[in-house]
């Protein structure tokens, strides 16, 4: 799905027109998430986004992850696995699994530690509490109450914030703000911008602390296109956000494609894109979320082949405010 345009412009026409639709799936929701949950037998970790599309939140759960390796805990991550087939519980297997099958997020999110996929969030923190997780790191279900969460963090982007501020299908939010706010324990702020103040404000109201954080792009990859002419094209929830990475690392981004986010590219995209990049003489870059989309498909390989996936890595700005969050509910769970 790609979030609509007026989404974050101030709310119109088109917003109000879809307020009690907003109304009554902001009801539904706020009181599905005071729903008690199933209780693990390891700590759990979530990370989510107040909104629809993009705001750094896998990055966001990578980086938490790493923190809790350093402090000697062995994370498991647990996500719903958004576009895939499986239905089960599932230990992702990369050498086995693609992104049909387990959702592209997932197959990142593998790469550094043991990842399990489950619809059916209790069964998932089951199997991962049995491939030895000390603490389960949820990437996603933050508006899910089918398993309790000891800590819950929501990551804005500074650049979009909450858009009009209005509940979907008026605006991006997947509840009211302050309901989401009521369940969150803390909120990572995701690169510079003014957009995110409101959500800020609202949050320090409710006492809870801001970590600012940003996204940097893998020094090595950003070397290699450095000054290159670029086609880039991104499936993500905002493709401008990678075109911007690339602006920003010297690359001269000729052409760009943008597709809605978790987008499965066909034989004939390929093809075209392919084309495009063949008679302008263009190097094709793109994200490691679209590259791991394109694992398991035979159409698909000489794009995947021949394109350069730019990877970043999330950094906070006090590593050290939010290791010792992670302690005290850590410490507070244990008892």
């Amino acid at each position: 799905m790609r979030a609509p345009g007026f989404y974050y412009r101030p709310p119109g026409l088109a917003a109000f027109l879809l307020l009690p639709f907003a109304m009554i799936y902001g009801a539904a929701a706020g009181w599905l998430m005071g729903r008690p949950g199933a209780r693990a037998s390891v700590p759990v970790i979530c990370v989510g986004n107040p909104t629809l599309g993009g705001a750094g939140k896998t990055p966001t759960a990578l980086a938490i992850a790493r923190l809790l390796a350093a402090m000697g805990e062995r994370p498991v991550f647990l996500s719903r696995g958004y576009g895939g087939s499986n239905r089960r519980p599932m230990l992702v297997d990369l050498a086995m699994h693609t992104a049909r099958e387990v959702g592209d997020e997932p197959l990142l999110l593998a790469g550094e530690f043991p990842t399990v996929v489950a619809r059916d969030r209790a069964a998932g923190a089951a199997l991962a509490s049995a491939q030895g997780a000390s603490v389960i790191v949820m990437d996603d279900g933050f508006q899910n109450p089918s398993l309790s969460k000891d800590l819950s963090l929501l990551v804005v982007d500074a650049a979009t914030g909450i858009g009009n501020g209005d509940v979907f299908p008026a605006g991006p939010l997947r509840a009211p703000l302050h309901a989401q706010l009521a369940f969150a324990h803390g909120v990572v702020r995701v690169g510079r911008g003014e957009a995110s103040s409101f959500v800020e404000a609202q949050a320090k109201a409710a006492g809870l602390k801001i970590f600012a954080a940003g996204l940097a792009p893998d020094p090595q990859v950003a070397a290699k296109l450095k000054g290159r002419k670029l086609l880039a094209f991104a499936g993500i929830g905002r493709p401008e956000k990678f075109f911007a990475t690339l602006h920003s690392i010297g690359a001269v981004v000729s052409e760009v494609r943008e597709f809605a986010d978790h987008h499965r590219y066909s034989a004939a995209e390929a093809q075209e894109l392919l084309k495009i990049a063949k008679s302008g003489a263009l190097t094709l870059a793109t994200t490691e979320k679209d590259l791991a989309r394109m694992k398991g498909n035979a159409a698909l390989d000489e794009l995947a082949a021949q394109s350069t996936a730019l990877p970043v890595r999330l950094e906070f700005e006090d590593g050290e405010s939010v290791r010792k969050l992670l302690g005290r509910a850590l410490k507070q769970r244990r008892g």
